[in-house]
């Protein structure tokens, strides 16, 4: 009986702390969480929102979007090449679905060559660069969040841009994922991915 108990803490605080880790969220504290921009520290609007492909896609861009229309920042910027190199690129999808719902063309730039999270964040460094951006919101999926995080900081960091983090919940991913094996494969994957990343080898 003690090494039940002992099993399902153990499992417990594994789940609560890859939870936490996987998905920081610069919004957490505050008020009303990722409502409309306030003066408080580090919950003011920002110069641009970035959502970067992959995952649940859809997901990601109705946040992005979501955020724009609460005032979060003047211009949403989507990042992703093809997955199927005949058809659009998925900035462009995205593009395309955020027009749908609202936001005008002029609001939007997109990068369509980077095919991994480390391309993501050197194709788009690249963009906001040239825009004289230094102040984003970086929209991924929660499992996705921690490596884009780390990933858009390190390559940004010498243009003093300051990346703010909003994960999103997707069909894949959600504070209920280890009650499924892909949420588990997700997370052990992503985990694996920041390990990669701290020991020099991340390139997906």
């Amino acid at each position: 009986m003690k090494w039940i108990l002992s099993t399902i803490v153990i499992l417990a605080v594994i789940i609560v702390g890859l939870s936490l880790y996987l998905q920081p969220n610069s919004f957490a504290l505050c008020p009303y969480n990722q409502g409309e921009p306030v003066t408080r520290e580090g919950c003011g609007p920002a110069e641009a929102i970035v959502a970067i492909s992959g995952g649940d896609t859809a997901a990601r861009t109705r946040a992005a979007v979501e955020l724009y229309k609460k005032g979060w920042a003047p211009t949403l910027i989507f990042s992703g090449a093809a997955e199927d190199k005949d058809g659009p690129s998925n900035a462009m999808a995205m593009r395309a679905d955020a027009i749908s719902q609202g936001v005008p063309a002029s609001a939007i730039l997109i990068e369509e060559q980077s095919e991994n999270t480390k391309q993501n964040a050197e194709m788009t460094r690249d963009l906001l660069k040239n825009r004289g951006i230094s102040d984003i919101i970086l929209v991924t999926s929660g499992y996705h969040m921690r490596r884009a995080m780390l990933e858009f900081t390190a390559l940004t960091r010498e243009d003093s841009v300051t990346v703010r983090t909003a994960p999103t919940d997707d069909s894949h991913w959600g504070w209920w994922w280890w009650l499924t094996p892909r949420g588990w494969w997700l997370a052990g994957s992503e985990f694996v991915g920041v390990m990669a990343f701290y020991l020099g080898g991340s390139n997906s």
